[in-house]
Parts: structure tokens; C-alpha cells; sequence
């Protein structure tokens, strides 16, 4: 004799199953959230000191050129004013140069701590969402079994 099945116990058991925690898949959303948020925050604080630097740098570089663009008694003045103005540059763009190094490094060692923290807040959520697979996978197969 065939048995009847119970639907209501075997709705009941899918849908237990598959209440899991909301976590286990609001938890790598919040996660890819912030670390997106991280990543911005990181770029655009970069950005923001580059453009710094690149501002004084620009001033420096027209207020040098006012002085060397200045009227002179004679040739030989033109010439140290050009000299002078060659050689402020090289020294002003050798500091320039390592304050974006400066930026670059920081940059690169904030976005390596956020992707790391990120990559072991994934490995945990990836845990428990194979978990929670698992536990409907099981269901399913007890469920057609049945």
C-alpha cells in the first residue's frame, strides 16, 4: 500500500530549512558594502592629498616663474634668473616627487589592510553560507526521499 505524504510536515521541514539566519546572506552583502566603502575612501583620500600637492606645486611653480619673468638690468641677470628659476624646480620637484611616493605607499599599504580584514570576513561568511547550503541540500534529498 502506498503512503500518503504529508505536505504540511514536508512544507513545513523545506521551509525550516530554508528560513536560515538572514545573516549568512546579509552578512557578505554588508561586507562587500563596506569594503567597497573602504576602497573609495581610500582612492579618494588619495586623490584629495595628490590634488594638494599638485596645487602647491603649480603655485610654487608660477611664483618662480613671476620672479624669473621679471625685468632685468642685463643679460647676464636674465640668465642667473633663468638659472635660478631651473634649479628652485628640480629641488621643488625632487620634494614633490616623494610626498606622491609618500601618497602611493600609504595607499597601497591601507588598500592591503582592508583586503586583507576583507578576505577573512569573506572566508567566515563563505563558511557559513556552504553551511546553510549544506542544510538545504540535506533537506531537498531527505524531502524527495520521502
Amino acid at each position: 500500500m502506498e503512503k500518503t505524504l504529508n505536505f504540511t510536515a514536508i512544507l513545513n521541514e523545506v521551509m525550516g530549512a530554508l528560513a536560515l539566519k538572514a545573516a549568512v546572506f546579509e552578512d557578505p552583502f554588508k561586507t562587500s558594502a563596506l569594503l567597497n566603502e573602504g576602497l573609495s575612501r581610500i582612492a579618494l583620500n588619495a586623490a584629495e592629498k595628490s590634488t594638494e600637492i599638485s596645487n602647491l606645486w603649480t603655485k610654487d611653480t608660477i611664483a618662480k616663474l613671476m620672479e624669473a619673468s621679471k625685468a632685468q638690468e642685463s643679460p647676464a641677470d636674465y640668465a642667473n634668473a633663468a638659472a635660478n628659476y631651473v634649479s628652485g624646480t628640480f629641488e621643488v620637484a625632487t620634494e614633490q616627487m616623494f610626498a606622491f611616493a609618500e601618497i602611493a605607499k600609504k595607499t597601497q599599504m591601507d588598500t592591503f589592510e582592508l583586503l586583507m580584514t576583507a578576505g577573512n570576513d569573506i572566508a567566515i561568511e563563505t563558511t557559513a553560507v556552504n553551511k546553510a547550503a549544506n542544510k538545504v541540500t540535506a533537506t531537498a534529498e531527505k524531502v524527495s526521499a520521502a
